[in-house]
């Protein structure tokens, strides 16, 4: 009912997040708008996902239907704690030509 309402109002698509996949299904074909999933099946017209999850920048949180594509939480770890060890032993030094 919300869908249509807002088709009626004049959006150009929207948004259906976490929704069972046979609701996702309903409203996109009770609508001429396109619906975009997050999280709401492949019977959707398109599909959004937050870039902090399909990366893994967020290792607290994960909705259940994310997919992590890759960790980078994990591989940010990494360069900072060699970027604090470079600091703390004197190996990182700006050069003169950034001053």
């Amino acid at each position: 009912e919300t869908a249509k309402q807002l088709e009626i109002a004049g959006v150009f698509s929207v948004v259906i997040e976490a929704v069972p996949e046979k609701l996702a299904s309903e409203i996109s074909q009770k609508i001429s708008i396109p619906t975009i999933g997050i999280g709401a099946s492949a019977n959707c017209d398109g599909q959004v996902s937050v870039i902090d999850d399909l990366i893994g920048l967020n290792q607290e949180f994960k909705p259940k239907f994310v997919t992590n594509y890759e960790n980078i939480a994990e591989k940010i770890a990494v360069a900072v704690n060699n970027f604090s060890c470079d600091v703390k032993s004197k190996k990182f030094l700006f050069s003169n030509n950034i001053l």
